[in-house]
């Protein structure tokens, strides 16, 4: 009987170095590869009493799912949807925050070839109304809180497609208990057939312009994410992992639903309520976590929490995603627990671009180097590479649709996925430069850069400078129109305890900028405010910053 420690061996073909870096990877799959079939139920075969998944929330829940477990619930979730009429193909938008429903959901849906579609649970009416009609949306499951089933029925008036809604937690006229329903169909279920380039899951993808776009991933995606769990995260059949993202979004797809469990980690859920750094700091030590991945906000709040009274001695490993790492953190962060933050850069669009993988020594600040699952590189806009330190957009070299750890297509949109693909490249729309031993380092999207008196800024670098300033808890650069030079600096900042904001501390922080970086890079506006607008994984939206901005500009100058 094969190994849980080298389960995952059999779909990949990889080489390591003396350090275990990695250093090849490619995936290895059968034409019907299916991870509901060949991943959930053959773990639930070879190890049915081994512990998958983890559950809490903030009121005392808790749950824990063998395979074997899983493969049982994934079965009867299949055979209720096939009852309830769903078909191969068919597209059902799931809004379940971390509940630990989803994956009894996600698995069966896959076994049957239904697409899923996760959404984050602050969409409002009209978001899913765009939702359903671009992706013809049949079937919804969706969670009993946050007005999220209201929402939905509302957007249902304006859209007649839905055949059935599914609810969890609570129960709705007009909806199925999906737990309730489940519980009367069988766990055992026959094999449906299936390819690795069935489509299998689909996100939505927020753009700085335009509505958002639907990345669609086949089958074979879900075994992309194996260089993810154990060359990034570093995950093995004796880890407890977790990764804080919520199911809406595509960081949960390569951080917690495929890598990790074909790996053998047991998975842990922290279905929060709302981000508390005290309360996810006492999950870390009271459940032993020992691979955790976070957004940079979280972990800056951790520090400004005070790390002293918390035992995190059980975690080996802490990486770091959803936005550029400060250096600032990095090294307050392996202060406190001695641990190295592992940055690493991936898409909706993706698995792991960029990483600071295991056996690599990283660089306070730096994405890291190119995973070997994909062709990378730097290059300009002639679609030349780069030279060393040259900033250029990150491309992915690979034929279109072709590639098994990159999405499909941009679904209904050959307009998005044409231009996504031009040049005979994927392009990520995201730009940095390399340095001298071939770590990438991060300076913003494409359409971030901002364009201020003939300069082009990156708008991470100044956050970088900012965020050494012991005033500044957060910030967000963006650019903001001006009069006279049509676009400036503009940094919206949220103090540290004891700080008020003032004019004499704008200027101190612009003289502080003017002072580590070229002058005209400085933010010339200033904003400061309680929170900054985020995520439900805690990625800040400077896109919402900005769009307000240009909201409020033009109000005021419409008269003139």
């Amino acid at each position: 009987m094969v190994s849980m420690k080298d389960f995952y061996k059999q779909f990949v073909n990889e080489e390591v170095d003396e350090n275990g870096t990695l250093k090849k990877f490619e995936l290895v799959l059968k034409d019907d590869f299916n991870f509901g079939y060949d991943v959930i139920d053959e773990l639930a075969r070879l190890y049915p009493q081994k512990k998958m998944l983890h559950w809490i929330n903030d009121h005392g829940g808790e749950r824990e799912f063998t395979y074997e477990e899983m493969s049982r619930l994934s079965n009867q979730c299949a055979n209720m949807m096939l009852a309830h009429g769903v078909k191969k193909g068919d597209m059902l938008l799931a809004v379940l925050k971390r509940h630990y429903e989803f994956w009894i959901l996600a698995y069966g849906l896959i076994k049957i070839g239904c697409v899923l579609i996760p959404a984050t649970s602050q969409l409002m009416p009209k978001d899913y109304i765009y939702r359903f009609n671009a992706a013809n949306v049949k079937y919804v499951c969706a969670t009993y809180f946050d007005e999220v089933a209201d929402r939905i029925d509302e957007a249902c008036k304006k859209y007649d497609g839905i055949k059935e809604k599914f609810i969890c937690r609570g129960e709705k006229e007009g909806w199925t208990d999906f737990m309730a329903e489940l519980s009367k169909y069988p766990d055992t279920l026959e094999k449906q057939p299936m390819s690795k380039d069935d489509y299998m899951l689909a996100y939505f993808s927020s753009g700085t312009t335009g509505q958002p776009k639907m990345a669609i991933h086949a089958n074979a995606y879900a075994a992309g994410s194996i260089s993810t769990a154990k060359h990034w995260h570093h995950v093995d059949d004796t880890s407890i992992h977790l990764t804080v993202s919520e199911s809406g979004w595509a960081k949960c797809a390569w951080g917690k639903m495929f890598g990790q469990i074909i790996c053998g980690a047991e998975e842990f859920i922290y279905d929060m309520d709302r981000f508390h750094p005290d309360k996810l700091l006492t999950v870390l030590q009271d459940y032993n976590i020992t691979s955790f991945c976070a957004p940079p906000t979280m972990y800056r709040f951790f520090i400004k929490e005070g790390l002293g009274n918390y035992d995190l001695s059980k975690i080996k490993y802490s990486c770091i995603a959803g936005e550029a790492l400060n250096a600032e953190v990095f090294n307050r962060w392996k202060e406190y627990t001695g641990l190295e933050l592992m940055e690493g850069f991936g898409q909706t669009e993706s698995v792991v671009i960029v990483a600071n993988f295991f056996g690599m020594k990283p660089k306070p600040g730096s994405m890291g180097k190119p995973s070997p699952l994909y062709d990378v590189d730097i290059i300009r806009k002639d679609g030349t590479s780069c030279d060393t330190g040259e900033t250029g957009e990150i491309i992915i070299r690979a034929e279109r649709g072709k590639h098994p750890a990159l999405f499909k297509e941009y679904y209904g949109n050959k307009e998005l996925t044409d231009n996504a693909w031009r040049g005979g490249v994927y392009h990520t729309g995201d730009t940095a430069y390399r340095d001298e031993d071939g770590y990438f380092w991060y300076v913003g999207r494409t359409d971030d850069l901002i364009k201020a008196s003939g300069y082009r800024i990156g708008p991470f670098e100044i956050e970088s400078i900012l965020m050494e300033h012991p005033a500044v808890m957060e910030v967000a650069v963006t650019a903001a129109d001006d009069e006279i030079r049509g676009k400036v600096v503009k940094a919206t900042i949220v103090l540290s305890r004891g700080y008020t904001g003032s004019p004499e501390l704008v200027k101190e922080l612009q003289t502080y900028v003017k002072k580590s970086t070229a002058p005209y890079k400085y933010p010339r506006i200033i904003e400061f405010v309680d929170e900054l607008p985020k995520t439900d994984s805690g990625k800040i939206r400077r896109v919402e910053i900005r769009d307000n901005d240009h909201k409020k500009y033009e109000e005021e100058h419409s008269g003139k």
